[in-house]
């Protein structure tokens, strides 16, 4: 299960852009909570702690307790807004939710069996289509990542959502098609040798 991260913040006294100026100029990066039939609650969070739970890798697909006002709310980070030069976050946006709350995340991939993949022991190169999932599945149940197994596959498998082994209780968000997540793909060399004999053949 994906850890849970939490944020002390403020509420915000003031809103308009003089305001976010004056914030984000002292090292507060302004917030907005909305959702779960309350009203929006203006916030600002210390920049420094904002960009520490940024870089743990899975801020998006995990629960976030924001603390203001004495009260603990539970949230989803849905957005947060960087300058375009230099990369501070300039807003975020947190979604209230339940304890047991059906959300949407999206959580990453990770290849396991790469030692166990006739594929890659050919030298097959994997080709990912798909870094991250889209998942739909309780709160307090966000998987941190979904592992996926190459063991017995060869050069030229593809891996569909179909093929993966999803966490009970989580079901993919995509349900029209049965996506391809990866690919395992011949290196240029094996490909030209397949080539040159196939000639030889003819």
């Amino acid at each position: 299960m994906s850890d849970q991260l939490t944020l002390s913040a403020e509420a915000r006294e003031r809103n308009g852009k003089g305001a976010s100026r004056a914030l984000r100029n002292s090292g507060r990066v302004p917030a907005v909570i909305y959702g779960n039939n309350e009203d929006p609650a203006s916030i600002h969070i210390e920049e420094k702690l904002l960009m520490k739970a940024l870089h743990t890798g899975h801020f998006m697909n995990s629960v976030i307790m924001i603390e203001v006002g004495g009260k603990e709310v539970r949230t989803l980070a849905k957005d947060v807004a960087f300058h375009p030069v230099t990369d501070r976050p300039l807003h975020a946006d947190f979604l209230r939710i339940g304890e047991h709350t059906e959300v949407h995340v999206e959580v990453p991939v990770h290849f396991i069996d790469e030692d166990t993949s006739p594929g890659m022991k050919r030298g097959a190169v994997l080709n990912i289509v798909r870094h991250e999932l889209e998942l739909v599945c309780d709160a307090a149940l966000i998987p941190e990542d979904i592992k996926i197994s190459l063991a017995g596959l060869d050069v030229g498998a593809s891996i569909h959502i179909s093929h993966v082994q999803l966490p009970a209780g989580a079901k993919s968000a995509i349900t029209d098609r049965d996506f391809t997540i990866a690919t395992l793909v011949a290196p240029s060399g094996l490909k030209s040798a397949e080539g040159d004999t196939t000639k030889a053949e003819g």
